[in-house]
């Protein structure tokens, strides 16, 4: 039977239901170019999380700096503590243009005829593990993101100096790393209170958009097959004992949320509808059985950044289920604030003393 295994006790209604090992699954002769290209993205994940947890800010150095706009020594100060720090946001934001063309060749690889995409999650389990790998990456780095606001203030804060700066013709050596084409781009992706998410529901709906001879049903089917996949896993002891890590529940947990998010995204009617083909309910319930330090920032990112909660046709059982969350996830207050950055830095700065933290 391989490492996929059909469940045949727990078929409700037409919601298809397997079990992926997400621990041995290994490429096949036929998967292993797309595996090969998209392991070169995955090998550099861990080194991205552990730059991005790292990230400690020049807060107190753009403080002095504002604070005393005559002092030479500290505008300098801030200055060059402030570069280093562009050049890893700029990695980062590199990253996510290789994540996003990573996903779309899994996506090619299990969404083509004539395969079905059950069919291609059967016999392609190494690029589903995959797929799974680049969703667990995208909310671990965008839980880490929310809390850290200095790279708002950072960001923001060099913005306004480049452009002083270069109206007084200073040479920037830094503009040959990021210039002001890429210093735009980069401003629209840490705007996002989720960026990596947005980047891989837009990746998502782009290659819907551009693959217009593909029925949008190859797409949907493979991401509900996987909440599908990680629901009964969560739920099913018989399976979960197989595990040799505590740690891949929180995967499935989070790879299920992921699919959902994109699924929501992609699909006109999205996850919540009652002809939805993810079972919302049961992926809610699973999650809120899970220790409650594992799942709230999971179910706050169901509710605070999927589109199609609050539309009409969402049950009501299923917005209630969701309405006792915890906002871990930023309030739209907060949101706006980071969007408002660029303009309001200097006199947050000014009246407080601080950079927002």
């Amino acid at each position: 039977m391989g490492n996929l295994l059909k469940v045949l006790t727990r078929e409700i209604e037409n919601y298809p239901h397997f079990f992926l090992d997400f621990e041995n699954a290994q490429p096949t002769d036929c998967e292993r170019d797309v595996w090969n290209q998209v392991n070169a993205v995955l090998q550099d994940s861990e080194s991205i999380l552990s730059g991005l947890q790292a990230y400690k800010g020049a807060g107190l150095e753009i403080r002095d700096a504002i604070q005393n706009p005559n002092d030479m020594l500290l505008q300098e100060r801030a200055w060059n503590s402030v570069c280093p720090l562009v050049i890893r946001l700029k990695k980062f934001y590199s990253f996510s243009l290789r994540l996003e063309r990573a996903l779309q060749s899994l996506l090619e690889s299990l969404t083509c005829p004539p395969c079905t995409p059950t069919q291609h999650l059967e016999k392609e389990q190494a690029l589903a593990k995959q797929f799974a790998e680049i969703l667990h990456f995208t909310l671990r780095f965008d839980e880490l993101k929310m809390r850290i606001p200095a790279i708002q203030n950072d960001f923001s804060y060099y913005r306004r100096t480049i452009s002083r700066n270069r109206i007084n013709n200073m040479n920037l050596d830094i503009e040959r790393e990021v210039n002001n084409e890429m210093a735009n781009r980069m401003s629209l992706f840490y705007a996002e209170a989720t960026p990596m998410l947005k980047t891989l529901s837009t990746a998502t709906t782009n290659f819907v958009t551009e693959n217009k001879t593909l029925p949008l049903e190859n797409t949907t089917d493979v991401l509900s097959t996987m909440a599908s996949v990680c629901k009964v896993m969560l739920e099913t002891p018989d399976y979960t004992s197989r595990f040799n890590s505590e740690d891949t529940l929180l995967f499935c947990m989070r790879v299920m949320v992921g699919v959902i998010i994109l699924y929501d995204h992609v699909h006109p009617n999205g996850a919540f509808n009652k002809s939805s083909k993810i079972d919302m309910k049961g992926c809610i319930k699973v999650l809120k059985e899970q220790p409650a330090d594992n799942v709230e920032g999971l179910l706050n990112a169901l509710k605070f950044t999927t589109k199609h909660l609050h539309d009409e046709s969402t049950p009501k059982n299923i917005r209630s289920m969701l309405q006792s969350v915890c906002p871990v996830f930023p309030t739209p207050m907060d949101v706006r604030w980071q969007g408002e950055n660029c303009s309001n830095l200097h006199e947050h700065l000014l009246s407080t003393g601080v950079p927002r933290e």
